[in-house]
């Protein structure tokens, strides 16, 4: 007889399903599950805080298709994962979140055991799915299921509950039971009736659109999604996590004619976007209330959600558009002329408006021209990943940085969450071993910012720029008391370069893009840990960036 543990089992289980990395916090009762994943091969990736941890392994499943691993601690610690597994579920991202959990028969009980919880039924209501396992014999059965949930049909985060028992029981290894998913993912192919449907009303369109979403980017169908797009030549608009899809300076872009585009479409095909807030749920004003929507999602349940889809294609979005172009044959479409004309002279005059404010050379540094200046840098490195959080930091950022190559930018997503920059970022370096530079606001720095300790501890090429404002949206704002510095006011004469020269990394502070500019190239080269502190206009910046009608304002005192 060969004995074994529950620690073994996991390790063993994820090893066998081709797990490399593992995001997380040690403390009770996982610490040893760290270690032993750590010997076994499995590189291990400690954080300072669970949320920023959770966000790495969340962003490593959207980059590399396959669920990024968070490892918590109990009570707290799991809480604190939390936040980041409910944003990967909402996003779509394939997560597995393990949290080791205390004693069950004082837990369920309610007899105050060490960080007592019921994280199972915590995490039930935030998570695609959440499971417990409660014998070691099933740890293999188990982690082949958080796996093959969190990758198959629509993406999203599960939790995989392992009390410190289950971890330290023994057995024999005869009966681990552990084994390999097969196929995680299988193709679901779209109706041939949908498919034929959807490319006549395309055909038969006088202003047709692409809306490619992150899903699209996801989908990993790069050359059929090209082909669609080449072949019929309809405009298409990428979300921001979508873009490098195809070049941003393709001539079928319409991302500088945003508005017009949205407004005058009449047949627009969905390829992984959801018609939610961010594509003002595809409704008049933005919208033409006459618009007809062909949607391709691998949920059905997504049709009709919020507007009439007139051509539901259910099915993975590989199949489903290698189906669209494959039947272009027998279905030809030519985007009328005169559309792409319109969408390509509004194109022209807003780039040309753009481009004279990132150029401009004003001081105290704007916004615009602070991201002219990462712009010119960034042009030199195509293979960077770029990061991105805040409000008009945000705004701002994702319509000038251009991107020329799919799954490089990441950003808030579906729910504009704070905090998932530093871990974001993290991951990007990781998985990919590229350079990576995350622009982050000054308030959206900090709710991470203590990773920049874990970027220099593992001495990854990370860049972190933070365009400081002095505060939440703006730094300007006055307490009508006096007494206290205003709810949005931060602190203007910060200078963040200190922290991570605290930790052996290269921190800059810049006053004028030239200096941002100089200091930006100079960090990239040195493909070393950097944090660049901008300093910008208080004035600058606007109160929620473009989401203004999102943020109600009380009656005047």
């Amino acid at each position: 007889m060969t004995e074994t543990d529950g620690f073994h089992l996991v390790v063993d289980a994820l090893r066998l399903n081709d797990v490399e990395t593992i995001y997380g916090v040690v403390g009770i009762p996982i610490t040893d599950l760290a270690r032993l994943a750590q010997a076994s091969g499995i590189r291990y990736i400690g954080f300072r805080h669970e949320s920023a941890a959770g966000h790495a392994a969340a962003a490593a499943g959207f980059l590399t298709q396959k669920p990024g691993v968070l490892l918590t601690v109990s009570g707290p610690g799991f809480l604190n994962g939390m936040v980041a597994l409910a944003n990967a579920t909402v996003n779509c991202f394939p997560m597995v979140h393990i949290g080791g959990s205390s004693d069950r028969a004082l837990v369920d009980l309610q007899r105050g055991d060490y960080e007592e919880l019921d994280q199972l039924a915590a995490a039930k209501q935030h998570a695609k799915a959440a499971l417990r396992i409660n014998r070691a014999e099933d740890i293999g059965r188990g982690i082949a299921r958080a796996l093959r949930i969190a990758a198959s049909g629509r993406p999203g985060g599960v939790y995989l509950d392992i009390p410190a028992a289950v971890l330290a029981q023994t057995l024999d290894t005869a009966d681990a039971g552990l084994w390999k998913i097969t196929d995680p993912a299988p193709r679901q192919l779209p109706a041939p009736a949908g498919v034929s449907a959807a490319l006549d009303l395309l055909a038969a369109a006088q202003r047709p659109l692409i809306v490619l979403g992150k899903g699209a980017a996801y989908a990993r169908a790069d050359d059929s999604i090209r082909g669609l797009v080449e072949r019929t030549g309809i405009p298409f608009l990428p979300m921001s996590m979508a873009k490098g899809l195809l070049p941003d300076g393709h001539p079928q872009s319409a991302a500088a004619a945003r508005s017009l585009a949205l407004k005058n479409a009449d047949v627009v095909l969905l390829v992984g976007a959801r018609l939610n807030w961010l594509l003002a749920h595809g409704a008049a004003p933005q919208w033409s209330p006459d618009a007809q929507f062909i949607q391709v999602d691998i949920d059905p349940g997504e049709f009709d959600s919020n507007q009439p889809t007139a051509v539901p294609l259910a099915g993975d979005i590989g199949s489903v558009v290698d189906a669209l172009v494959d039947g272009l044959d027998d279905h030809p479409i030519c985007c009328p002329r005169d559309w792409r004309d319109r969408l390509t002279e509004r194109t022209r005059v807003n780039d040309a408006a753009m481009a004279a404010r990132l150029s401009a050379d004003v001081v105290p540094m704007q916004f615009h021209n602070a991201f002219g200046a990462i712009k010119e840098v960034l042009a030199g490195y195509p293979q960077a990943y770029v990061v991105n959080e805040g409000a008009n930091t945000l705004d701002v950022g994702r319509n000038v940085v251009p991107m020329s190559l799919p799954r490089h930018r990441l950003d808030c997503g579906t729910w504009g969450v704070m905090g998932v920059g530093l871990g974001y970022a993290i991951a990007a370096a990781v998985e990919s071993g590229q350079p990576v530079v995350a622009v982050e606001g000054d308030s959206a720095f900090g709710f991470s910012g203590m990773e920049i300790e874990t970027i220099c501890r593992y001495g990854l090429a990370v860049t972190v720029v933070i365009l400081n404002n002095g505060g939440v949206y703006r730094g300007d704002e006055l307490d009508p008391t006096g007494s206290a510095p205003a709810p949005t006011v931060l602190d203007a004469r910060a200078h963040h370069e200190h922290l991570i020269r605290a930790f052996g990394g290269a921190g800059y502070h810049v006053s004028t893009r030239s200096e941002l500019k100089g200091a930006l190239a100079e960090a990239m080269a040195s493909g070393r840990p950097a944090l660049i502190d901008c300093e910008l206009d208080i004035h600058a910046g606007t109160e929620s960036g473009h989401l203004t009608d999102l943020n109600p304002k009380g009656l005047p005192r």
